[in-house]
């Protein structure tokens, strides 16, 4: 199966440590803009759209959409740092996929920012539980429809702008590789516990936002399990913790950055 093309943006200093950040569910490289303001002098960052988002090819496969293919992508863009360590990092799915990618390929990573971390499917909150019933919607009634009912509808707690940036962000992307996402990676997530997370002696930086009882629930757990982690949990923030509190985001990412020392 051909890797899809990717819609690669890398923003500082060439000689700087590398830092890869991959977005959630839904979202693009546009959601990393207040990071990339905060990171690129000091960085090489490097972020992207998912296959299927936004600017990225769409293949047709649903095989295309396995987990096992979004964490190559990771590593096949964490290239373009030219730093063959660079801190991978991500949002929701995206964090998922790095933490993945650093199980599958230590010697790839330096350490890691898992950000809004997603609950399984077990767990009753966010896009797994409710993964199938999404993309039965979105096949039977559009983007438009599903968007509305299990992303920026009156239970998503945005206010009026943020759903409007939301859903002009949702209806980027090709319909079927969302749906494809939901089946094959988001409701096939595996409990942290069966990760053999123990083994994992990466520094880990754990972000979640107060008002996200699933990935908090989430986070609390890996930054239990992993031995090397810290956890930050952000006041009033929600699931897009980096663009709810993007201040303390930012505050927390340049700490851990900075702790980790020269690249």
């Amino acid at each position: 199966m051909a890797a899809p093309a990717l819609h690669v943006e890398v923003h500082g200093p060439h000689a700087a440590p590398g830092v890869v950040l991959a977005h959630g569910f839904g979202g693009s490289a546009r959601n990393w803009r207040p990071q990339l303001r905060a990171l690129r002098a000091r960085y090489r960052v490097v972020v992207y759209d998912a296959r299927g988002h936004a600017r990225s090819e769409a293949p047709r496969e649903a095989a295309a959409y396995r987990r096992e293919e979004l964490v190559a992508d990771l590593l096949r863009v964490s290239l373009e740092s030219g730093d063959p360590r660079p801190v991978l990092g991500g949002l929701s799915l995206g964090a998922a996929v790095a933490l993945r990618a650093a199980l599958s390929h230590p010697e790839r990573a330096r350490a890691l920012v898992l950000a809004s971390p997603p609950a399984g499917p077990g767990a009753g909150h966010g896009f797994a539980a409710h993964a199938e019933a999404f993309a039965e919607a979105i096949e039977r009634d559009g983007l438009e429809a599903a968007g509305a009912r299990f992303v920026w509808g009156p239970e998503s707690g945005l206010d009026p702008a943020g759903a409007k940036l939301v859903r002009q962000g949702f209806l980027e992307h090709s319909p079927h590789a969302l749906a494809h996402l939901l089946r094959e990676c988001l409701a096939k997530l595996e409990p942290g516990e069966t990760l053999g997370l123990e083994a994992l002696r990466l520094p880990v930086l754990v972000v979640a936002g107060a008002r996200d009882p699933g990935s908090l629930a989430a986070g609390r757990a890996l930054a239990a399990a992993l031995p090397a982690a810290e956890l930050v949990v952000i006041p009033d923030a929600g699931h897009v913790v980096n663009l709810a509190a993007p201040a303390a985001f930012d505050a927390a990412l340049l700490g851990f950055l900075a702790r980790l020392g020269p690249g």
